[in-house]
C-alpha cells in the first residue's frame, strides 16, 4: 500500500471541498513540478509541460510526446463536481426566530442524509467592482458550522409514513444561520439587561407589524456579519456561488484503517490518483493528459462540463502551439486516435443490501481497480460500451504491471445505473473504458473506500499512460 499516497489523498478531499478548490489546489501542485500556464507558450516542443484552465472549475494538464498530435494521446479524465447543496441566489430569509439560507441541491442526493449534520459553506462572491471574496466557514477548529434541522421522532408520525424520497422536501433543505437574538446580548449581565429592555421596546413598537418583519433584527446581525468579516452586502449574494458540503475532515475508517471515510471521493478519487499519476511518469511516444472536468453529476452540461466543447478547444490550443500550421483535421485524428481511461468510481458490493447486486459482476472494497466496459441505465442507455480489443490491451498492461483489478457493473440491471464522462469522450471515436475504485455510500455525505484500491488505481493509471 502507497502510504504516502493514501496520506496526501486525505489532505486534498479536505482543501478541495469544491471544483474551483480543486483546480487551485491541482494547479499548486502541477506547478511544483513544472507544469506552467498555456498563455506562456506561443511554441510547445517535446517534453513542454502545460495546463489549461476553463473558469476556475476545469482543468487538463499536458505533457507533449515526440510524436505528431495527430497519432493520438493518452488521457485519464476524471469529473472534479460531487453531490451538495448549492446556496440560491436570493438565499437570505426569515421564519419567526430563526434565519435561514436558500439552498438547491446538486446532483444525485438522499434528500434525509443531509440534515441534522454538521455542514460547511465554500465558495465565492462576486462583486460589482470585479473583485471576488473566497468564503470557507465550518473547517477550522474555531470557525461555527451550520445545520439542517429535522422533526423529533415523537412528532414524526406522519413524516414517517412518507417515502424516504419525500419526507424531506427539497425545499426544506435549508440552513440555519442564526438564531433571533444578537450575540451582542451575551456580554455581561448589564448590557444584557439594556439590550432586553431595547428588544422589549422594539416589540412593543413592534406589536401591529406584520410576522416577517418582527425578526428583522435577526437578519440584521448575519448581514452585519457578513459586512465585518467579508465586506459582503446582502446584494452580492446575487452573484454568489456558494457550496454546502460536509463540514470535517477525511478520516481513516476502521480498526484496521483499511479504509478512507470522507466527503467527495465520488470522483476526486481518481481525479488525485489521475493528476499524481501524470506527475509521476516520464512522456514517451505519445503526448500524455489528465482531465478533470465539472458537472458531471449533473449530465455534464455547461461550459465546464464534458458534453461542450471544453476538452476539443483545450486540444486546439495545444496543436495551434505544436503544429507549424493548424488544422482542424489534425485535431480530428487526435481525438479519434486517442486512448482514454474514464476515471469514475463505481459502485461497491454491499452484503447488507446484497439483492441490489449481481455478485459476480460487482466490484469489492480491496478487489482493486474496477474496470467496466459500460455504464448506464438499464439497456445501457447512456453508455459508451468499450471495444473488446481495447479493453484486451488494457488487461495485458495490467497484467504486466502486476496491477489488480476486476471487471464490474453499477449493479442488477433492472435496479437503475449511471453515467461517467466516457461517452461524451467517445463520440470523437477514441476508445474508453471506464476505470476507477469502489466506493461504498456512493453519493453520501460521506464516503468510503479502500486504501489498497486507492493504490492500485494509482498504479494502473501511471501504466496506461505508457500504453502505445
Amino acid at each position: 500500500m502507497n502510504e504516502q499516497l493514501v496520506e496526501e489523498y486525505k489532505i486534498f478531499l479536505d482543501k478541495g471541498k469544491t471544483e474551483r478548490e480543486c483546480v487551485e489546489e491541482i494547479i499548486k501542485i502541477a506547478q511544483e513540478n513544472g507544469y506552467k500556464d498555456i498563455s506562456n507558450f506561443s511554441h510547445l516542443k517535446t517534453g513542454d509541460k502545460v495546463y489549461v484552465t476553463k473558469m476556475n472549475k476545469a482543468i487538463a494538464l499536458f505533457e507533449i510526446g515526440s510524436e505528431p498530435m495527430e497519432k493520438g494521446m493518452n488521457i485519464l479524465g476524471a469529473h472534479l463536481d460531487s453531490p451538495r447543496l448549492d446556496v440560491k441566489q436570493n438565499p437570505l430569509y426569515e421564519k419567526e426566530n430563526l434565519t435561514y439560507l436558500n439552498t438547491h441541491y446538486y446532483g444525485g442526493i438522499k434528500k434525509y442524509q443531509w440534515t441534522t449534520i454538521p455542514l460547511a459553506i465554500h465558495g465565492v462572491v462576486c462583486k460589482k467592482d470585479g473583485s471576488t471574496v473566497k468564503i470557507k466557514i465550518g473547517e477550522s477548529n474555531d470557525d461555527p458550522v451550520f445545520c439542517i434541522s429535522d422533526i423529533l421522532p415523537h412528532l414524526a408520525q406522519d413524516q414517517m409514513k412518507d417515502k424516504a424520497s419525500d419526507f424531506i422536501k427539497g425545499e426544506d433543505l435549508d440552513l440555519i444561520m442564526g438564531l433571533g437574538i444578537s450575540s451582542d446580548c451575551e456580554k455581561d449581565d448589564s448590557e444584557k439587561d439594556n439590550c432586553e429592555k431595547n428588544i422589549c421596546e422594539k416589540n412593543q413598537n413592534n406589536e401591529k407589524a406584520q410576522n416577517n418583519s418582527e425578526y428583522q433584527k435577526n437578519k440584521d446581525v448575519i448581514l452585519s456579519l457578513l459586512k465585518e468579516i467579508y465586506n459582503i452586502e446582502e446584494n452580492d449574494l446575487k452573484s454568489a456561488e456558494l457550496e454546502i458540503v460536509p463540514a470535517g475532515k477525511a478520516r481513516d475508517m476502521g480498526l484496521d484503517r483499511s479504509m478512507i471515510l470522507g466527503y467527495g471521493q465520488d470522483d476526486r478519487s481518481c481525479a488525485y490518483a489521475s493528476v499524481r499519476a501524470m506527475l509521476e511518469t516520464e512522456c514517451k511516444q505519445r503526448t500524455k493528459c489528465c482531465l478533470c472536468v465539472d458537472k458531471e453529476e449533473i449530465g455534464s452540461v455547461g461550459a465546464t462540463g464534458m458534453a461542450s466543447n471544453l476538452f476539443e478547444n483545450m486540444v486546439a490550443e495545444i496543436i495551434a502551439r505544436t503544429e507549424k500550421v493548424y488544422s482542424e483535421l489534425t485535431l480530428r485524428r487526435a481525438l479519434a486516435n486517442s486512448f482514454m481511461l474514464s476515471s469514475d468510481v463505481n459502485s461497491a458490493y454491499d452484503p447488507m443490501n446484497a439483492s441490489l447486486y449481481d455478485k459476480e459482476n460487482s466490484s469489492v472494497l480491496g478487489g482493486g481497480v474496477a474496470f467496466q466496459k459500460y455504464t448506464g441505465s438499464r439497456g445501457k442507455s447512456g453508455a459508451s460500451d468499450a471495444n473488446p480489443e481495447f479493453i484486451a490491451k488494457v488487461r495485458n498492461l495490467m497484467d504486466n504491471a502486476g496491477v489488480k483489478y476486476q471487471m464490474a457493473e453499477l449493479g442488477k440491471v433492472d435496479q437503475g445505473g449511471g453515467g461517467t464522462i466516457a461517452y461524451h469522450a467517445a463520440k470523437y471515436g477514441m476508445n474508453v473504458l471506464d476505470a476507477g475504485i469502489a466506493v461504498l455510500s456512493m453519493h453520501a455525505p460521506w464516503e468510503i473506500t479502500s486504501k489498497e484500491d486507492l493504490s492500485q488505481l494509482f498504479e494502473c493509471y501511471k501504466s496506461f499512460l505508457d500504453i502505445v
